[in-house]
């Protein structure tokens, strides 16, 4: 799933003089990757959701701390712990994604992709509902009707396909709270030393989750296949590389671009899950996952027509 990520409010344009072509390659490599994480998570089975969210985080660690090493960035980072209130806005934000993992890797191992795909689908709209009421935003009406018929699609769901879909929603929510923690810190924290502090927060209770994995017998590296023990060894640097594409791509892409690639991930989720693994797709939630999609058309509409309208604005002065 898409790790740590939110989408920045910059705009960037040609005339910044970074390619627009080449961000475009970094954001389809960095979603394309999350996209199919499902099938990497599957190759670390049989272990548990905690044990490959422990060593996704300590690993993610190890692997930050050699770019930063490499890329000379420890003064960067040295700047950011010093502001106490970053450094803690930081921790809390690496809780959010701890669960946010923790449920996609569930989802993964228990035969739910297709249900986390809807998560992903349905978390830029809930972003814009976090949006009104933490922050008393005000929506346009086309946001309006979005969020409308997800509330329709969620219900559908619920009564029809006769389960309440938990798991997409815990996923749309734990990373729309995620982007409005990391929206305090705004683009104070670069891509490489947000993900060290918030995994650096997380590597008590990672370490812990190891420990009590081990001394319950139930940990499994080293103990299968030494395909699975490679794959849970390379589950640091899966996590980064995605994170850096997508910091390459928001340097060199508009908002509005970068916005439409971020649908590649749940895409690519809901087709390993339909056609790879045969998750069942009766008619309620091809019409729960219809209506999503229409509402994502609604938002993404409403998007273009307001960067438009400020780019006419901006004009006109």
């Amino acid at each position: 799933m898409p790790p740590a990520v939110t989408v920045p409010t910059s705009t960037a344009s040609p005339s910044d003089g970074l390619p627009m072509g080449r961000g475009l390659l970094f954001g389809i490599a960095a979603y394309a990757l999350w996209g199919v994480l499902p099938l990497f998570f599957l190759l670390l089975r049989p272990a548990t959701a905690f044990e490959i969210v422990a060593w996704r985080i300590v690993l993610s660690l190890i692997f930050c701390v050699l770019l930063l090493t490499v890329t000379r960035g420890w003064p960067a980072l040295m700047v950011i712990v010093r502001d106490r209130r970053t450094t803690l806005i930081l921790g809390g934000a690496g809780l959010l994604i701890l669960v946010n993992w923790l449920v996609y890797v569930y989802a993964t191992l228990s035969g739910h992709v297709v249900e986390a795909a809807l998560g992903y689908f349905t978390n830029p709209i809930v972003t814009v509902l976090l949006g009104v009421i933490v922050l008393r935003e005000r929506l346009r009406p086309l946001q309006w009707v979005a969020i409308g018929v997800t509330v329709v699609a969620v219900l559908i769901l619920a009564l029809n396909y006769g389960q309440f879909p938990f798991i997409a929603l815990a996923l749309a929510f734990s990373f729309g709270f995620y982007g409005l923690v990391k929206k305090q810190v705004g683009g104070r924290v670069d891509a490489v030393s947000g993900l060290t502090i918030e995994t650096a927060w997380l590597t008590i209770p990672a370490t812990v989750m190891l420990v009590v994995l081990g001394a319950s017998g139930l940990l499994t590296i080293g103990t299968e296949s030494v395909l699975q023990t490679v794959a849970l060894l390379f589950a640091g640097v899966v996590t980064a590389v995605p994170l850096l594409f997508f910091a390459a791509a928001a340097r060199r892409l508009p908002l509005t671009y970068l916005g439409l690639t971020q649908y590649l991930a749940p895409i690519l989720q809901f087709l390993i899950g339909v056609f790879v693994l045969q998750e069942a797709m009766p008619a309620a939630r091809w019409w729960g996952f219809g209506l999503v999609w229409i509402a994502l058309i609604i938002l993404t509409i409403d998007m273009f027509r307001s960067q438009r309208a400020t780019q006419s604005a901006v004009s006109k002065r």
